[in-house]
């Protein structure tokens, strides 16, 4: 036998038709038992905090509705406390948010620095979801149930019921086993002969998950729409036009544009926050809050719509389409962007759902466009703003379709038109800031010193 021949990779196929691998798949299905639960019970505990700190507290006190000065208070002690998880506890709480959707391997003594770290991004309100810590814990979760089964796993097997443990952490939030696999697939570049071995284990423990989630709401009398996404209530869609084609290409750019400035914005505070933590996260806490209580008082609507991931108020948003004015819609897009922009570069936790809800606003502020309907322009702004910032085309398409079932299919290829124009955009966009600041840098290397 030459070297070659014994350093040749074990055969995919071979693998999935060994006893082995029945073997695994059992081990993914314990995971997603495990997982799911603990997933749950962090999701129930994230909303009910939000709903104590919000609403309870400020009743118990007398108010109405959470005073002014109460959203700056807890915004200030949400900074302090991501700070206090990032600087103190293993893993820098995940991954930065303005880097995009980053999925990799956690080590299980990171979990908890993850968990805390997004426990108080999302129950104090800041304007960031819940899928990349998922997506970090549950990977971290299987790796510790994994290596506490069998202390000398292979590193291979590792990965793979790491992989199968964030599918099932993420896929009962994003409403659907299959959007979750779609998008840590895409996200991780995962492809090749070697996908179905990921996929399957993945498949299974996310699909066991959703069960979990479903008996865990029946014991419990808990509902998980309280936290978890669901199709939106749109009106029935057909017949494409070349209007409603025209106007997908306009949202597709417009949302290229301005995701592009949050990128900026974010990037540039990621840059600052590490050098003074402790000063710089609670900073941008107030601001946050500060959005929040200008548009509560120069509108009819209220700080909810601006703090929060987005994807309690999702449905709501879109079900009073029509209470809503241009004016109170550019006003939520420029504050809730802005607080989008300085969360992703100080806190801890994912990006999808905020560019949900500022894609489904954009839209309804385009379905004031002759001949272009709500449906499709709020379906076509979720896909543009999602592929913009996460670069995922296949999930961009994938999402807000699952979200605009009850419009009907009609809607997919004019998300699909948004989608690629959005995403062609993007790296346009990307590609002239990358050549101007490569001259920039260039004309400094030249420039005499002294």
């Amino acid at each position: 036998m030459t070297d070659s021949a014994a350093a040749a990779p074990p055969d995919p196929t071979a693998m999935l038709r060994s006893r082995n691998f029945v073997v695994l798949l059992v081990f993914a299905a314990l995971i997603g038992v495990f997982v799911s639960a603990v997933a749950w019970g962090f999701l129930e505990l994230v909303f009910q905090a939000q709903v104590g700190v919000f609403t309870d507290l400020p009743h118990r006190m007398g108010y109405d509705t959470a005073p002014w000065w109460w959203l700056l208070l807890v915004l200030a002690i949400a900074g302090v406390a991501v700070a206090a998880a990032i600087e103190y506890l293993p893993g820098e709480g995940g991954h930065v948010p303005a880097l995009g959707l980053q999925v990799g391997s956690t080590e299980p003594r990171m979990v908890p620095g993850v968990a805390l770290a997004a426990f108080g991004t999302l129950a104090l309100g800041v304007v960031l979801g819940p899928e990349a810590p998922l997506i970090a814990i549950g990977a971290g979760l299987a790796a510790f149930a994994v290596k506490a089964a069998k202390r000398d796993a292979p590193p291979q097997l590792v990965i793979v019921l790491a992989a199968a443990g964030s599918f099932a952490a993420i896929s009962v939030v994003l409403g659907s086993p299959i959007v979750a696999a779609v998008l840590v697939i895409e996200a991780s570049g995962l492809g090749g002969a070697t996908l179905p071995l990921i996929l399957l284990p993945g498949l299974i423990a996310a699909g066991i998950g959703s069960l979990v989630f479903i008996g865990m709401q029946s014991f419990t009398g808990l509902s998980t729409s309280d936290f978890s996404l669901s199709p939106l209530p749109l009106a029935k869609f057909t017949d494409v036009t070349w209007s409603e084609i025209g106007w997908s290409i306009v949202v597709g750019v417009a949302a290229a544009l301005v995701t592009f400035v949050v990128v900026r914005i974010a990037r540039r505070v990621a840059d600052l926050a590490p050098s003074r933590r402790f000063l710089v996260l609670p900073a941008l806490g107030l601001l946050v809050a500060a959005l929040a209580i200008a548009f509560d008082h120069a509108t009819s609507k209220t700080f909810d719509e601006v703090l929060f991931s987005g994807q309690d108020q999702l449905s709501g948003l879109v079900r009073q389409a029509g209470t809503w004015s241009l004016g109170a819609l550019a006003f939520l897009l420029l504050c809730k962007g802005l607080a989008w922009a300085l969360s992703l570069g100080g806190f801890r936790g994912g990006p999808t759902f905020p560019a949900l809800f500022l894609g489904a606003a954009g839209g309804i502020a385009a379905s004031h466009l002759p001949g272009f309907p709500a449906s499709p322009a709020i379906a076509v702004g979720m896909g543009a703003m999602v592929v913009a910032f996460l670069k995922l085309p296949l999930t961009a398409v994938i999402l807000p379709t699952a979200l605009t079932i009850e419009a009907g299919p009609d809607l997919i290829p004019l998300v699909i038109v948004g989608v690629v124009v959005a995403y062609l955009a993007t790296l346009a966009l990307e590609g002239v800031l990358g050549a101007g600041n490569a001259r920039t840098n260039a004309a400094a290397a030249e420039a005499p010193s002294g």
